[in-house]
């Protein structure tokens, strides 16, 4: 049942992610050609901000996540109702504080951020861009945390890839006919009500032993200030970039910014599809049977980290020719820079490379112990950052990032394993080391023959070949000095192989 709804979140959540992608490269090439890179630099810079608001949500959202593994595993129906009616009490309360920050950004951005917009028109821009989050998160945080718990990400997924393709479609065509920006991201918000929409259609048919007014276990997510300061970790790394950009640059860096971030973006999309589709796999297992997690975890680590290492190289390898393909005609900003993709990998690998490591101390449910790292980590960030900014304007801040992940990375491969784990560090360090030596092969390669890309065919025709040759190049490599890890993965492909074999026997009839 695991596999199987781990099949299942993955490929319905890599559907969704190659849908969405797809459909969404269309949008920022419609509002650069059709309103430049200032309005293009104000909707990116208006999303990352609200971003922000998650945090609301983020700390309860993780905690209650944690808390749940274990009565999910059981069936403790009314353990989970009493985790989910503190849930519920949380979001409800913190839901107005929500709806009041979009309300207040609304109101002050237009007197900081030059836009060449009229502040009303900026006021409805970012009402719009975030009030459909609020309103989602006050209604539907506390069953999107149970649905994650039981392994039903793919639900998830399914909502939010027809609304994006809906809502992609429907902005394409307003953008399209020229409408204002209002109109645009007005159309997002009612996509929004509608996912609210099928979200508690399928609660109520699916989960009618819910009972929110359960006595509320406030103890259980007693963790989420902890996780709130991990979640705001993260979300510097996601968001501050482009703020720091916004209000000491201008917003045809910004601009730039965030079409190369987009790019990049899908490393983390396909990555979080990957991990959080085994996610409660994991988060279960840590909690019935160790030994058989410690084998489980350490084949999903070595080829979650390969996966990582391929699509990174990919991206790196594709990104100046897609940029000069989808900024052709643009010339409003310098969209061309050679050092871009080099910091921009760098922080995608040391960002999701420790995905694995992140993924042990969220189940084992470690926030507060780590929470003073969690904080040195943003620390490092920020000041590298706001110092390199004046110098080294857009190189600076990702420079800021860089350095910051370089430190937390390696402490948290240090924390998983020692303190967790209860193994060597190496065991982890030695397949990063193997995927580096690939990396600095393909950047070397890459450095002395230029691809010949003209147009967008030739662009899918060697995307397809080098993905054909550089992740089976990754996954052999690991195979072959991980061979632990790889007797796992085969013998569970073997014996997946003899039950669905023995299934077909069973179901064919027999011939006399």
């Amino acid at each position: 049942m695991r596999f199987k709804r781990a099949l299942l979140n993955a490929l319905t959540g890599l559907l969704s992610q190659i849908i969405t992608i797809g459909l969404a490269f269309f949008i920022p090439r419609l509002i650069l050609v059709g309103y430049g890179s200032d309005t293009n630099g104000l909707v990116n810079s208006v999303s990352q901000i609200i971003a922000y608001l998650a945090l609301l949500e983020a700390g309860v959202g993780a905690a209650s996540l944690q808390a749940l593994y274990k009565p999910v595993a059981e069936g403790d129906r009314s353990r989970i109702n009493s985790i989910l009616a503190a849930t519920s009490a949380y979001y409800k309360k913190t839901g107005i504080y929500y709806f009041a920050a979009v309300l207040l950004l609304a109101a002050v951005y237009p007197f900081f951020v030059e836009s060449g917009y009229s502040m009303l028109t900026v006021f409805a821009v970012i009402a719009f861009s975030g009030m459909g989050g609020a309103v989602n998160y006050y209604f539907q945080g506390k069953f999107k945390v149970l649905l994650l718990a039981e392994g039903k990400s793919y639900i998830e997924s399914s909502v939010v890839t027809i609304g994006n393709i809906v809502n992609s479609l429907v902005r394409i065509v307003l953008l399209l006919q020229g409408v204002s920006i209002v109109t645009v991201q007005f159309s997002y918000f009612v996509i929004v009500i509608l996912q609210i929409v099928a979200y508690q259609i399928y609660i109520r048919r699916h989960y009618h032993w819910l009972d929110l007014k359960a006595k509320p276990d406030y103890a259980a997510i007693g963790q989420k200030n902890s996780v709130l300061i991990h979640e705001l970790s993260y979300l510097i790394f996601r968001n501050t970039d482009v703020l720091i950009l916004t209000l000491f640059t201008n917003l045809k860096v910004v601009s730039v910014y965030v079409l190369y971030n987009m790019i990049f973006n899908v490393v983390d999309s396909f990555m979080q599809t990957f991990g959080g589709s085994l996610k409660f796999a994991l988060g279960q297992s840590f909690f019935e049977h160790r030994k058989k997690f410690d084998k489980l975890y350490n084949a999903y680590e070595t080829y979650f980290i390969g996966f990582v290492f391929a699509i990174v190289t990919l991206a790196y390898l594709l990104v100046l020719p897609f940029m000069k393909l989808y900024t052709a005609g643009i010339t409003d900003a310098n969209y061309i820079d050679v050092w871009l993709p080099i910091l921009f990998a760098l922080s995608k690998l040391l960002m999701n490379a420790r995905t694995p490591s992140d993924t042990v101390i969220d189940i084992a449910g470690h926030f507060r112990g780590t929470q003073s790292r969690a904080i040195f980590e943003s620390t490092i960030n920020l000041v590298v950052s706001f110092g390199l900014v004046f110098v080294l304007g857009l190189y600076g801040v990702l420079i800021g990032t860089i350095a910051a992940l370089l430190y937390r990375s390696v402490d948290m491969i240090l924390y998983a394993n020692v303190r967790l784990l209860g193994r060597n560090p190496w065991l982890t360090f030695r397949k990063w080391l193997v995927c580096a030596v690939l990396f600095v092969g393909a950047a070397w390669l890459h450095s002395r023959f230029e691809l010949p890309i003209s147009s967008y065919g030739t662009f899918f025709a060697w995307a397809a070949l080098l993905g054909v040759l550089i992740v089976p190049a990754y996954l052999l490599a690991l195979s072959v000095f991980e061979r632990e890890a790889f007797r796992y993965v085969l013998s569970f492909v073997v014996r997946l192989s003899r039950r669905s074999s023995g299934a077909s026997a069973a179901q064919s009839p027999e011939k006399g």
